[in-house]
């Protein structure tokens, strides 16, 4: 059976790149592993809340082997290539009420308005979906991901049992 690439959407940015985003498929290993490459190791640690140095097989078949159902992976392209430029993740509860999500962008992609875009289109896609909460756990040493989220209407909190870290979270409009 032949490879259909997937659907995507045009999302435009603050800085006027215009993004491609769509879901992460099945033959998609080696492009995230490309692009988790190209994350520092500070944004490695963010995104998984551990020290890891490169994305492991395993970790990378996670990302796109999901549970469709619960879990969204998605992939950026802007410019003039296909390059992967950013990543996200929108994972439910089994109820479908709460949703936690995650941004990683390439380290010289950063200050161009991706995250901000990609987590606008993940809260919509959230809300879309019936979630009520949005959830993020970041680390304290976040300091640009902990800000954007603020100033997305996110709250903070003390994430229990883990002074590293801390828990942001949005309401969403009741659909």
């Amino acid at each position: 059976m032949a490879y259909a690439p997937q659907p995507f959407v045009r999302l435009p940015t603050r800085s006027g790149l215009i993004l491609r985003v769509r879901r992460v498929g099945r033959d998609d290993e080696s492009a995230l592993a490309t692009f988790f490459k190209q994350v520092t190791p500070d944004d490695l640690r963010f995104r998984f809340l551990t020290g890891v140095r490169e994305v492991s097989h395993e970790r990378l078949r996670a990302m796109i082997d999901v549970d469709a159902s619960r879990t969204d992976s998605f992939l950026a392209t802007g410019g003039d290539d296909d390059a992967v430029i950013a990543a996200a993740m929108l994972a439910r509860d089994s109820a479908g009420e709460r949703a936690e999500v995650a941004v990683s962008v390439r380290s010289d992609r950063k200050d161009q308005g991706i995250g901000w875009t990609l987590l606008e289109y993940l809260s919509r896609e959230a809300e879309t979906s019936g979630v009520k909460v949005l959830e993020a756990i970041e680390s304290r040493a976040n300091h640009q991901a902990i800000a954007l989220e603020h100033e997305m209407g996110f709250t903070s909190e003390p994430m229990e049992g883990d002074a590293t870290v801390v828990l942001l979270r949005r309401r969403l409009a009741p659909s």
